[in-house]
């Protein structure tokens, strides 16, 4: 009736036989007018009863005479017969008020009832399906609302016409309504039954009705739902169109035909009501063939706005995500079913519901054409991520008895889509760390920008993973992979790169305290590139790890791509967002950071090549690794300075460097001290003869843009790490030097305080052939080197501090004679005597004995092909004295 009282009177169909119908009940109504008593007295029903039977025997008269004689004697009866013609004069009046507004102004008052007309639904309830449709239960109130007619004239008219008619009556009817601009193809029909209903302004009428539903095309009505679901409709007419036999009291007034076209915009058709998923919890299941299954218990609460009271029987419903394109068909990944509901007008829904995933497709997990996601990658990514993505909800088979055909074909022909609100998963990795860290250097052979021309890393990540409540089903991790961003001080340092798949292993941690059940991922990570961005940020955190003694803590955001072992089988989820900070111990425990621990020792040098400008030296260095870190360095170049001036490089392959204490590891040096032009030729002078002369020397290794093959950024940044350590003392294996004391600081390398092993060992002076044999030390364990030239002088000092030194005698020596590697000695060489000095009287005194000397010398040296020339300053040499 609701839909039927929004109706009116076609104007193009206006309807003409209701006029002789009218005159037919007008004859009617006059004749029972006059065959009911107003008065009941028995004389005058034998009067009226004559009077009609004789009218009907006896010859016509005059009407005149008639009324005379019907008049005259009966003059008192006529004053009681009064309120009788006034009623009947009343009844043909209104008669004819409804005649004149009912089918002379149709337009009036169809204007007025369109305008007028209001109906207050109450509440909808569905009695029972049908095997065509469903009947429907509406309740409500019907008035005629005057107020609401715009026109004074049509207002007037409308109240008084339906002041006259009062009420009207509707028999049984059939209202179709259709769709004009989908074909007109039918929504449905209803079969209204008899209606009655006070048409009068303000009063208003309960409606109380079952109506008999029937649903349409059923095609017709998937593509309108589609249309409506996915946002295209925009706006929605609907034709309704019914025959209505009316009455109005004792009148007929006719079949009717009525229609009505209705336009709803988009902004006012019914929205689907608001929703909210209270809960979602998936957990293992066994299916009855005995393979493992996932099933989602999922509680909704629904709003309802509607005075829609109705139960509905458990209805069947498919669960579908989208596929990688969006014109290929939807992937179906769960089934679901819902219990038996029951909706009361007006009353929120709490509705709990169970999925059952059986298992995932192929079309689900397989990687898309072009990409390396899946549809399920996309769908848990923005989920995961808090985004809010669709899933689509289309009904299937129902296991209740109660459910038509219809109904089943009809909800399997929709697609309901429903917003999927995305859950953010705060701190899902609650800690992450790296443990046995072991950095490799750059490959020197690989190709510029590839992966193994970055640094790269090697340790066991270890990761605690907080559970979601919602996982309540056992869960195993397989394999992880990421892409990290590092942070230093929230500046970026570079990205952490593992895009290959690495084993992992998992172990279940219960709840603690404040925190829920974990995950303890481990996972052993194998020459992991670490791409270097900004290499400032890169020196800071080099140097604050070599010489600072508090380590660094970087920040880290990364995606990692988790599979994990489930009921369904491997299951992969991507990009899982993790964030927190990585505290990094200092490399060294030492105060003072790196350097103070390292404790190196360079022995068995060698001299392997040599030219004109230098040559070059392997040697092999024990140190000490104060770190809990390993390395491994195919290749690096590394600079050699003295004071700040280049003089040479050196370098190392396929080192390996383990915690604690490294032996024998092979360096090899370039000595270039041409590389610095004159100055750098005069330091790599004055440092060689510093050596020999057995001064305490030192020299500064530093890294360099070109140290490491293929990243200058690196090098460059490791450029602020120098280390600086002493040359090894000039001796011999086993040497057996009492005169040696502690040896002089190389910053002043004139203090007389030297008297540490150096190139000369011992001297023996001849006084009759005036000549001396000298006791070389040569550092060099493998090769000869030669003597090309000499100009020495020897000094001695009185045991009297007050007295001066007293030169002894000088050696001018222009021949050329070898020193082999180790302890030899010098063929006799010519001396020149200070005779009269006091030296010379104090080496002659200790004839037979011995005394120490001090002796300066330029020294000519040759080495294969490189030619030098060194100064030599000796202090405590041991002087034999012979004939």
């Amino acid at each position: 009736m609701a839909d039927y009282s929004t109706l009116s009177q076609s104007p193009s169909r206006p309807r003409s036989t209701a006029s002789a119908r009218s005159s037919r009940s007008r004859d009617v109504v006059s004749t029972e007018s006059e065959r009911t008593p107003l008065l009941p007295r028995s004389d005058l029903n034998d009067d009226i009863g004559d009077e009609w039977e004789g009218g009907a025997q006896a010859r016509p008269r005059s009407r005149a005479s008639s009324l005379y004689q019907a008049i005259q004697p009966k003059v008192g009866i006529l004053v009681k017969r009064w309120p009788s013609f006034m009623a009947l004069l009343c009844l043909v009046a209104f008669t004819v008020g409804i005649m004149i507004l009912g089918f002379f102004v149709p337009e009036i008052m169809q204007e007025y009832a369109v305008q007028a007309k209001k109906f207050e639904l109450s509440s909808i309830s569905l009695h029972e399906f049908t095997a065509n449709g469903a009947k429907v239960r509406v309740q409500g109130e019907f008035w005629m609302d005057p107020s609401e007619v715009k026109r004074k004239s049509v207002r007037d008219l409308g109240v008084f016409g339906t002041w006259i008619a009062g009420s009207v009556k509707s028999s049984g009817s059939i209202v179709k309504v259709m769709l004009p601009d989908y074909g007109d193809i039918i929504l449905g029909t209803a079969a209204i039954p008899d209606v009655k209903i006070d048409i009068r302004a303000n009063k208003k009428t309960e409606i109380d009705i079952v109506a008999d539903l029937k649903a349409g095309d059923i095609s017709g009505i998937r593509k309108i739902a589609d249309d409506y679901l996915s946002g295209r409709a925009g706006v929605l007419k609907v034709h309704g169109e019914a025959s209505v036999t009316l009455r109005s009291g004792i009148l007929s007034l006719g079949t009717q035909t009525l229609s009505q076209n209705l336009v709803f915009p988009s902004n006012n058709m019914p929205k689907i009501p608001g929703f909210n998923i209270t809960k979602l919890m998936f957990h293992e299941m066994q299916l009855p063939n005995g393979k493992r299954a996932m099933e989602a218990d999922v509680n909704v609460w629904v709003q309802n706005e509607y005075p829609i009271d109705l139960s509905i029987p458990p209805l069947g419903f498919g669960i579908l995500v989208d596929n990688c394109f969006l014109d290929q068909p939807r992937i179906l990944v769960a089934e679901a079913e819902t219990p038996y509901i029951t909706i009361n007008p007006h009353v929120d829904l709490n509705v709990n519901i169970s999925g059952t995933i059986r298992h995932l497709p192929a079309e689900l997990t397989d990687a898309c054409p072009g990409s390396s996601k899946s549809p399920l990658d996309a769908f848990l990514g923005d989920y995961i991520k808090g985004r809010d993505t669709t899933i689509y909800v289309r009904g299937s088979k129902s296991s209740s008895p109660s459910i038509p055909r219809w109904v089943e074909d009809l909800i399997s022909s929709i697609t309901f889509p429903i917003p999927f609100k995305g859950h953010t998963f705060d701190k899902l990795i609650r800690n992450f760390s790296l443990t046995n860290v072991h950095f490799t250097l750059p490959d020197p052979f690989a190709e510029p920008d590839s992966p193994e021309s970055n640094p790269q890393i090697s340790a066991l990540i270890k990761a605690y993973i907080n559970l979601p409540g919602e996982m309540n089903f056992p869960i195993g991790v397989n394999r992880i992979k990421a892409n990290a961003q590092v942070y230093y001080k929230r500046r970026k340092l570079g990205h952490l790169s593992l895009e290959k798949w690495q084993a992992a292993n998992s172990t279940r941690i219960p709840p603690a305290r404040e925190e829920g059940p974990a995950l303890l991922v481990e996972s052993a990570i194998k020459n992991a590139p670490l791409w270097i961005e900004d290499r400032e940020v890169f020196a800071d955190v080099v140097q604050e790890m070599i010489f600072g003694d508090k380590g660094v803590k970087l920040g880290i955001q990364a995606a990692v791509d988790v599979e994990m072992d489930t009921a369904l089988g491997a299951m992969i989820i991507r990009e899982i967002p993790a964030e927190g900070d990585v505290p990094i111990q200092p490399i060294s425990e030492h105060n003072g950071g790196l350097t103070s621990g390292l404790s190196p020792d360079v022995g068995n040098l060698e001299i392997v090549e040599t030219n004109e400008n230098g040559l070059v030296l392997k040697a092999e260095v024990n140190f000490t690794n104060p770190t809990n870190y390993s390395a491994s360095i195919p290749f690096a170049r590394i600079s050699i300075e003295k004071n700040g001036t280049t003089i040479g490089n050196a370098k190392v392959e396929n080192a390996t460097i383990v915690p604690g204490q490294n032996e024998r590891q092979v360096v090899t040096a370039s000595w270039q001290p041409n590389l610095s032009g004159n100055k750098g030729i005069t330091v790599g002078r004055d440092l060689i003869s510093q050596y020999i002369s057995g001064y305490n020397t030192t020299l500064t290794f530093r890294t360099t843009r070109d140290s490491i093959p293929h990243q200058p950024l690196l090098g460059q940044a490791l450029s602020k790490l120098s280390i600086t350590i002493q040359a090894p003392p000039l001796t011999i294996s086993n040497p057996n030097i009492p005169d040696d004391d502690d040896p002089q600081n190389p910053d002043n390398p004139h203090s007389p305080e030297n008297d540490g092993p150096h190139f000369i060992k011992s001297a023996t002076m001849h006084l009759l052939s005036s000549t001396a044999v000298f006791v070389l030390l040569s550092p060099i364990k493998t090769t000869t080197l030669y003597i090309t030239s000499i100009n020495a002088t020897a000094f001695y000092q009185p045991d009297d501090p007050e007295l001066k030194e007293s030169k002894v005698g000088e050696i001018l020596y222009r021949g050329s004679f070898a020193v082999s590697p180790g302890e030899s000695e010098s063929p006799r060489l010519p001396v020149n005597w200070d005779l009269g000095s006091v030296g010379y009287e104090a080496v002659r005194k200790a004839l037979g004995g011995s005394l120490k000397l001090r002796a300066e010398a330029d020294v000519g040296i040759r080495i294969e092909h490189y030619e030098l020339d060194v100064w030599f300053k000796g202090k405590g040499i041991g002087a034999h004295v012979r004939l």
